[in-house]
């Protein structure tokens, strides 16, 4: 297969994929099938001659605010971030979202979608305790020695007093975001930026029903397939996979010179 049907065949359900992310995929497919790598710039030639990169982004304005911290984490389950959104629907009806995500590994631990305006907070409740079910075993998975952050903005369904007891009672430590900071949950809102452009850009937004049927498989596809740069292009789920391999055969190695 030539490059270009290789190319062709990754994105053509992925229009918004840039050049870095095609090649991600067509390397990813190509180690299936034990064919070499090729480089991003081969990519990007190929899709330059075929007229498929995309246009380039406008420059984002600079914000005046000062923000010095770090949002990532060298290792998963360290700090956790949450934010909501908001789809308008052709019907004029709106689903409101909100998720919750590892700050190490990118991974979408848990979300909620409803009909309606407005964040409450039993649903970020809710899903604070699936994402700790899913990555500790069980509510009370989360071990006392265990520090792990749960950043968030302002917003009512976040300060809320239930909300940050929950939290607590779960083993995170809530964290806000500082009043007139907003870009100190940075990740959370790239996350917004990026589903709304990859995902719901190609979703029937017929209504509301229609909508929320289909978030599982966008929140899913991310987790399993979207190449993400500060995971070396790897998608999350790709990415945990091959950390637990490194640490598995680091502890092999370990074992074997201790005999």
């Amino acid at each position: 297969m030539a490059l270009l049907d290789e190319i062709k065949a990754q994105i053509t359900e992925l229009p918004t994929y840039g050049y870095r992310r095609a090649c991600a995929l067509v390397n990813r497919h190509r180690a299936t099938i034990g064919a070499p790598r090729v480089n991003a710039k081969r990519i990007y030639r190929v899709m330059a001659a075929h007229a498929l990169l995309l246009p380039k982004a406008p420059r984002r304005r600079q914000s005046s605010r000062p923000h010095e911290g770090k949002v990532a984490v060298a290792h998963s389950d360290m700090r956790w971030c949450s934010d909501g959104f908001e789809i308008k629907c052709d019907s004029g009806q709106t689903v409101t979202a909100t998720f919750t995500k590892d700050c190490c590994d990118r991974e979408i631990l848990a979300y909620r979608a409803w009909e309606g305006k407005g964040l409450p907070g039993e649903p970020v409740r809710e899903m604070l305790i699936e994402a700790v079910e899913k990555r500790f075993g069980g509510v009370e998975g989360v071990p006392s020695t265990h520090a792990l952050e749960f950043l968030t903005d302002n917003g009512g369904a976040y300060i809320a007093a239930e909300t940050r007891q929950i939290a607590r009672q779960l083993g995170l430590s809530p964290v806000n975001t500082p009043v007139c900071s907003p870009q100190s949950n940075g990740m959370a809102e790239s996350f917004v930026n990026t589903f709304k452009r990859d995902y719901v850009s190609r979703m029937d937004l017929a209504d509301a029903r229609t909508v929320m049927a289909q978030m599982a498989a966008a929140f899913e596809h991310f987790n399993e397939v979207h190449p993400h740069s500060a995971l070396k292009m790897k998608s999350p789920r790709e990415f945990r996979q091959h950390r637990a391999a490194h640490q598995r055969l680091a502890q092999i190695e370990q074992t074997l010179h201790c005999e």
